[in-house]
């Protein structure tokens, strides 16, 4: 991968080249998932759901299977649908085939426990059962959200948390603390509020940090087996490729043996990046999280900053608009960055801003922040 790309969710930089995975005879059965599940696919969703606090597991090509699967099986019963406002829109996807199927939809403001509570409380006097859905990160502020409140809040009301844990899995895991707000182990947002319990799901796909293009639901067992049984998609669609299988595999194998060292590694990539714009006068918000929004100053857009920035060889994201903001400049720090890719960035943006930065020279010698960064 280029060195002066800032647009890659890669973010524990797990890439799984074709020479270090095993051979495959073949790349697809052939056959519905329903008909023929490979035993590395169940191996894979055993070890994916036990990282994530769960009992059981089952994989899927992609969290849009899952997600409009999951949702169209929830809603074959008579239940509420209250949506985090802040979803990624492949939950909300689901949520929109559950109100095909008759679901009530109702959406409450991003992250904000009293409101999901007043909703749960309407749903109840429904006597519809309410299915929260959510993400497990605010990407935006670069946290994650108070699910151990919204699984409390579902517990009363004897619903189910449906979460959307692809930000988090790989990169948060238990026992955060102010030096290592990541946590350990890379388990995802369950263990990383110590959260858990029969009364949540997660969906996660393990094409950002680990690096497989596959993903995984994971639950108590009695929900994983409804679940089984009722899946249309594992009728319809086949199982996740040989090569993918290997990958999430192989991606699992070294989260346990060197997670922990690329999760360190990619903290202090964050704390450099966050140091080296600050000194040329840039804010950044994000927090720990490896997604980075830019705050140019002001007569600067985000749109040509962007462009100008490809013409130095670094690539960007565009954060979308929202809420009538305009669209937004992003970089994805990775735990494979260098001190020197990062140095290349400031030297870049420092070029292709039209309104003048405070703060010193740049060289490519200068990386700050070397050593460990509390960044909560």
């Amino acid at each position: 991968m280029a060195a002066g790309d800032f647009a890659s969710a890669l973010y524990l930089g797990l890439r799984h080249p074709a020479q270090s995975l095993p051979p495959w005879e073949c790349l697809t059965t052939g056959k519905p998932a329903s008909l023929e599940t490979p035993p590395l696919a169940r191996q894979v969703a055993v070890e994916a759901a036990r990282l994530q606090g769960c009992e059981a597991g089952v994989v899927s090509a992609s969290t849009l299977h899952l997600f409009l699967d999951v949702m169209g099986c929830l809603a074959r019963k008579p239940v509420a649908v209250l949506v985090d406002e802040g979803v990624y829109p492949i939950a909300a996807w689901g949520v929109e085939r559950a109100m095909l199927r008759g679901a009530k939809v109702r959406r409450f403001a991003h992250g904000n426990v009293a409101g999901l509570r007043r909703a749960l409380e309407q749903s109840g006097r429904s006597g519809l059962r309410p299915v929260v859905v959510a993400d497990a990160v605010s990407v935006g502020k670069g946290q994650a959200l108070p699910i151990a409140q919204y699984l409390e809040a579902v517990r009363r009301y004897g619903g189910l948390l449906v979460i959307d844990n692809t930000q988090a899995l790989g990169l948060l895991g238990a026992s955060p603390s102010r030096h290592r707000p990541y946590g350990s182990g890379g388990g995802g947002v369950l263990p990383h509020v110590a959260a858990a319990g029969k009364e949540v799901v997660v969906i996660s796909s393990l094409a950002k940090a680990f690096g497989a293009p596959l993903a995984v639901l994971a639950g108590s067992r009695e929900f994983i087996a409804e679940f089984e049984a009722l899946s249309e998609t594992r009728d319809h669609c086949s199982p996740p490729s040989m090569a993918a299988l290997l990958a999430a595999q192989r991606a699992l194998d070294c989260n346990t043996r060197m997670g922990e060292r690329l999760r360190e590694r990619l903290l202090q990539r964050v704390g450099m990046f966050r140091s080296g714009l600050g000194s040329l006068g840039v804010e950044t918000r994000g927090g720990w999280f490896p997604v980075q929004a830019l705050e140019l100053p002001e007569g600067n857009d985000a749109v040509a900053v962007h462009a100008r920035l490809l013409e130095r060889g670094i690539r960007t994201v565009l954060l979308k608009p929202r809420n009538d903001r305009p669209a937004q400049l992003a970089a994805i720090l990775r735990a494979d960055h260098e001190m020197a890719d990062i140095g290349r960035f400031c030297m870049a943006l420092r070029e292709a801003i039209t309104v003048r930065l405070r703060g010193r020279k740049w060289g490519l010698g200068d990386y700050p922040v070397t050593g460990r960064v509390a960044l909560m």
